[in-house]
């Protein structure tokens, strides 16, 4: 049963005791907390009420329900045959609105509120007869033998739930609320004005039906600030890469990963490799850095191993022989590899790595779609349920090889008053800009000031 941690006091040790016991120089990996002193307090106050206590004031605030957005003869100038057997999140056409990234918003659609037709205002369409569609995922398509061809166009009309963050701030010795713009996918909190104290976040989607609950309350526990520590656990886990870069000598840095290390949905400067490598040179201003990237979107480690030679991703030749110095793994999609063979695929590149005489760097996967990692909530998550995550742990602290946290920050983002899916463009696994900084924040960590 997943431990909850309840006060910043607990933080700490929950952490290091959830990590396996000796790992080399644990305490020195893990990112250290920045808990807010005095925390304001929420709690409902009604259906659509909540009541926030501050300084030893308190003050009430009405929350506007979710937003629903309705749409009126959508053109689509086709639609795809629906596929019964693809990806949940891809069987057919996204509906526009709810479309985030290359993928669509899970459980926003307005249940029994699509009508599809050949024309503006037109005869409406049969469903599971012209077309099908998939409400959860906001899908359609069209059906063999219905009336919608491959290239014939059809408008839909439809209505979705936006998500939203409000924000009750402090502001010139008064508590104030500032509402946030809706979203599909991606909603973010109202900015702050000067002098302006953030307190709490209330996140309101379609999960938020006839009131609030518990749920919706973020209050701000933690800054979010990020500490380096003083000691350096690549010293001691990452000698060539240590000296490497206080001497001065070249040193090739590989980042080796899935769609999150392709990046295709940020810029380039967004890329978690090349945030790392703008803050590796700026803390290292000497180093000789260089950075090439490998990844293959939608794959495994065991996807790499299994592809032939002359494969654009063939392991042998896109990884081991490029002989990179230092190798920055980071694959979320292992997660669904079941833990055996984990144990034998790392292994085998462990001994793989060490014969070319590269160092290693496992980054830790961040949080993913919440059903997607079992989860039922987006708050009270520090610890990771999945089995990855433990084994990775495990892994390092058996083989020498440093983790970069990304999860732990992850799991902390409830505390800065952040839904972390909310981070996510496709809404699965996709982060933006600040959820992939992230990634470039846990591996620095390993870095130490020393």
């Amino acid at each position: 049963m997943k431990r909850i941690i309840r006060t910043l006091s607990a933080v700490i040790p929950a952490l290091l005791a959830f990590l396996p016991g000796g790992w080399a120089n644990a305490q020195s990996a893990v990112p250290a907390p920045s808990p807010i002193e005095h925390p304001a307090k929420v709690e409902l106050a009604g259906d659509w009420q909540i009541k926030v206590t501050y300084r030893g004031k308190s003050a009430e605030f009405d929350i506007d329900p979710p937003g629903i957005v309705t749409v009126t003869d959508e053109k689509y100038d086709s639609l795809v045959l629906f596929n019964p057997s693809g990806a949940p999140w891809r069987r057919a056409t996204p509906l526009l609105g709810l479309k985030a990234d290359e993928c669509s918003v899970e459980n926003a659609l307005v249940p029994g509120s699509v009508s599809v037709s050949l024309e503006p205002g037109g005869e409406k369409l049969v469903p599971d007869t012209d077309y099908i569609l998939d409400e959860p995922n906001a899908n359609i398509g069209s059906k063999e033998g219905g009336k919608i061809g491959a290239d014939t166009p059809v408008y839909i009309s439809y209505q979705y739930i936006t998500m939203r963050i409000d924000s009750v701030v402090y502001a010139g010795h008064k508590m104030i609320l500032k509402q946030g713009v809706p979203h599909a996918a991606n909603p973010v909190p109202p900015e702050l004005e000067e002098g302006e104290i953030r307190l709490v976040n209330i996140y309101v989607s379609s999960e938020t039906k006839d009131r609030l609950t518990d749920e919706n309350l973020y209050p701000i526990l933690d800054d979010g600030k990020l500490t380096i520590p003083q000691k350096a656990v690549a010293k001691k886990l990452l000698p060539k890469t240590w000296e490497k870069l206080h001497s001065g000598q070249p040193l090739k840095i590989l980042a080796w990963g899935d769609s999150v290390t392709v990046g295709r949905y940020v810029e380039e400067k967004d890329k978690w490799q090349n945030v790392f490598l703008a803050r590796l040179r700026q803390r290292f201003p000497d180093a000789d850095i260089e950075l090439v990237s490998q990844a293959w979107g939608g794959r495994t480690t065991t996807a790499y191993l299994a592809e032939p030679p002359g494969s654009e991703y063939n392991y042998q030749e896109k990884v081991l022989d490029e002989k990179p110095d230092l190798i920055v793994m980071e694959f979320v999609n292992d997660f669904a590899i079941p833990v055996d063979q984990l144990q034998q695929v790392y292994t085998k590149l462990k001994s793989d790595f060490d014969a070319i005489g590269a160092e290693w760097i496992i980054v830790g996967p961040h949080y993913i779609r919440p059903n997607w990692m079992g989860l039922t909530t987006q708050k009270n998550i520090d610890d990771d349920p999945r089995p990855y995550t433990a084994f990775i742990r495990q892994f390092g602290q058996e083989n020498n090889v440093p983790v970069a946290e990304t999860p732990i920050l992850y799991g902390r983002l409830w505390r800065q008053g952040i839904p972390y899916n909310t981070l996510m463009v496709n809404n699965i696994n996709h982060p933006n800009p600040q959820g992939l900084s992230m990634f470039a924040d846990a591996l620095m960590v390993l870095f130490g000031k020393e």
